[in-house]
């Protein structure tokens, strides 16, 4: 059985994925770089729409890296204890901040590496930041971008990194983080994990998982 699509196919699928999620971005609400940073961290294990009703009151009460550092994890709590996680993102946030003061001159840093030095700061969280934020050609790998990715074929690795270099090697570079978002959109509308809704994909020919009969 085969477990990727043909080359030839992820054209077709790209613009058909564009003609059903022409909306596809990114869905945090956030006004700097270390806002996205904070955001994207806290996201993690929690939809987008849970971290988006609590970032307005932390971003007005912490906007900056400074006011942060200064901030007491308790009161952190208080403000993000709707989403998953919360205890831990209260103490990474603030452990962030402070960093970011200590060690980046208050500024969001623009490389990979960096990045994932910074406490609560994974690979995910990184690639996000450097596409959002810096405009650099990056592919984030969600739950999301993850199964579909899988799902269709365009990867078949058992891991996020496996499935973020499988894409870098058969997309576009150009359209790496475009490509992220359409993946995300796809799987929150119609991808589902427990039960993809094939019947009003447009991808089914193309798809392996239909192809296949739902066995891959």
């Amino acid at each position: 059985m085969n477990r990727l699509i043909p080359d030839e196919y992820i054209p077709e699928i790209l613009d058909r994925l564009e003609i059903m999620h022409p909306e596809a971005a990114c869905a945090l609400d956030f006004g700097t770089r270390f806002q996205l940073l904070s955001a994207v961290m806290l996201s993690a294990q929690t939809t987008d729409v849970s971290v988006n009703k609590v970032t307005p009151v932390l971003f007005s009460r912490y906007p900056t890296p400074e006011a942060m550092a200064e901030a007491d994890p308790q009161d952190i709590q208080e403000i993000i204890k709707t989403i998953g996680l919360y205890k831990n993102k209260s103490r990474n946030i603030v452990a962030l901040a402070k960093m970011l003061v200590s060690d980046c001159g208050g500024e969001v840093p623009g490389n990979f590496n960096d990045l994932v030095k910074l406490p609560g700061v994974g690979r995910k969280t990184a690639n996000v930041v450097l596409a959002e934020g810096f405009g650099q050609a990056r592919i984030a790998v969600d739950t999301h971008v993850f199964r579909v990715s899988n799902r269709i074929g365009l990867t078949c690795a058992k891991d996020p990194e496996g499935v973020e270099k499988g894409l870098m090697e058969r997309l576009p570079e150009e359209q790496w983080s475009r490509t992220h978002h359409l993946l995300i959109f796809h799987g929150r509308k119609v991808c589902h994990a427990r039960k993809p809704d094939c019947e009003n994909c447009m991808l089914t020919e193309r798809c392996l998982h239909y192809i296949n009969g739902g066995n891959n």
